[in-house]
């Protein structure tokens, strides 16, 4: 399939990044790289970095922008992620939006879309509640979902401005989500 293929996705928690990232990364031939996926290989793989994070992880702590960065462009150099990837879960800050830039200029590369499922609180709020765990209370919900508004805001702007962005309406079935983010990266 032609078109972009070094995709970031973005979304409130709930919204189905994770699913539509593991469809796309099928349908585009190109890995689906996430956050956590990244953080237990760089401790499987037992080098200094992922003992680095094991010990951030293991003390409860979030892992800073900084170890992130590194995590990030170790992956992002394996031969698999070459002819591109989707980002799921990074970056989630401006800082780790403008180190995600300078890790692929440094490649001679830049993201080609930036994809964010927008999906109304309430819907949200519903998903995550229906999935009985004792951190999807509504109140922890509602927090979450603050804090990606507060944290994610600027981000959407950022990409906005660099003309990455595509805006996705994600509160429907899987599979229509699916072909609307196909027809948005062309």
């Amino acid at each position: 399939m032609a078109g972009p293929r070094k995709l970031v996705l973005l979304g409130p928690p709930g919204s189905g990044k994770g699913t539509q990232a593991a469809i796309l990364a099928g349908q585009l031939r190109v890995p689906h790289v996430s956050t956590g996926d990244m953080l237990r290989e760089a401790v499987a793989d037992g080098t200094a970095l992922g003992e680095r994070v094991a010990g951030i992880m293991n003390s409860g702590r979030l892992v800073d922008d900084d170890t992130m960065a590194e995590v990030v462009r170790e992956r992002l150099a394996h031969a698999d992620a070459r002819s591109g990837f989707i980002l799921d879960g990074y970056p989630r800050t401006l800082p780790q939006a403008e180190t995600l830039d300078r890790i692929l200029s440094g490649a001679g590369d830049g993201i080609d879309a930036v994809l964010v499922l927008e999906v109304p609180e309430e819907e949200l709020v519903e998903r995550l509640g229906g999935r009985g765990r004792e951190d999807d209370s509504e109140a922890v919900v509602r927090e979450r979902l603050r804090v990606y508004r507060e944290k994610t805001e600027p981000l959407v702007e950022y990409y906005r401005e660099r003309r990455a962005l595509q805006t996705v309406d994600g509160d429907a079935p899987v599979e229509e989500v699916t072909a609307r983010i196909l027809e948005a990266i062309g």
